[in-house]
């Protein structure tokens, strides 16, 4: 069940060059589940949009968020500092099927600001999973945790570590394999994971990224294409906001 509230900050990290990480207490966090994300809302009245940021760590009483620096939005929040309140609604949009990871090997694949909310999916899974995380360089954050959560295998655009491409360079370079993928990141790699997916044949859940409005379903600003008539506006659109973020590659057009 969603709420807005406002929420105590207790630390803020610089994590690499645009990148920030937030531990935010929350009771919503009592509520929330990996691929969910919530939206912050900014103290200058003249910015009425929220920002989405998506869930990257949770735990009794508290959420970790972590964001890239986009806007003056988001360098807002950078400079907030433990113990400053935030506005916060969540959680918002629906998670990764975790069921259906079960008794299967699992990708957990993840590029740029797509990599966080593959921290706490790989917390979540009880079954084999093996991380394929893409970064343009060696800056790479959140590497430590996720060696934590299973075998990482890391891609960066100029070959500075790890495999030099993408994530799927990465797994071919390797010799990877699982039976279902999990995946959140820019348009052009979620793409290439639904043609790889369907090559393989297996499933591929992916969390889109895309600019929102609202959060909440209703402004029709973060719509994408869909193979079913959704029954909110009538088209065959998807609204990323609350029909997803997550959704199985096949059911939507990227």
């Amino acid at each position: 069940m969603k709420r807005k509230e406002k929420a105590r900050i207790l630390s803020q990290e610089w994590l690499s060059p645009g990148i920030y990480s937030m531990w935010v207490e929350t009771g919503m966090a009592e509520e929330a589940a990996p691929g969910q994300f919530v939206s912050l809302y900014s103290a200058d009245g003249s910015r009425l949009l929220p920002r989405p940021i998506s869930l990257c760590e949770i735990e009794e009483g508290r959420i970790r968020l972590v964001y890239r620096v986009a806007g003056a939005g988001t360098e807002e929040f950078s400079s907030r500092k433990a113990g400053d309140t935030i506005e916060v609604l969540g959680p918002l949009g629906n998670g990764f099927p975790l069921k259906e990871a079960e008794g299967k090997k699992a990708f957990l694949i993840g590029g740029g600001i797509g990599v966080p909310p593959m921290l706490e999916l790989a917390k979540r899974l009880s079954g084999e999973t093996v991380l394929v995380m893409g970064y343009r360089d060696r800056q790479m954050f959140l590497k430590k945790e996720l060696e934590e959560s299973g075998p990482l295998f890391v891609a960066t655009e100029d070959g500075s570590f790890g495999t030099k491409g993408n994530v799927l360079d990465a797994i071919r370079e390797n010799s990877l394999s699982a039976d279902v993928i999990f995946a959140c990141g820019p348009a052009p790699m979620l793409r290439a994971v639904k043609v790889y997916a369907r090559q393989q044949k297996i499933p591929a859940w992916i969390s889109m990224e895309e600019r929102m409005a609202c959060g909440i379903g209703a402004c029709l600003g973060c719509v994408c294409e869909s193979g079913e008539v959704d029954g909110h506006s009538h088209v065959k659109n998807k609204r990323i906001c609350k029909d997803g973020p997550v959704f199985l590659a096949e059911e939507v057009e990227l």
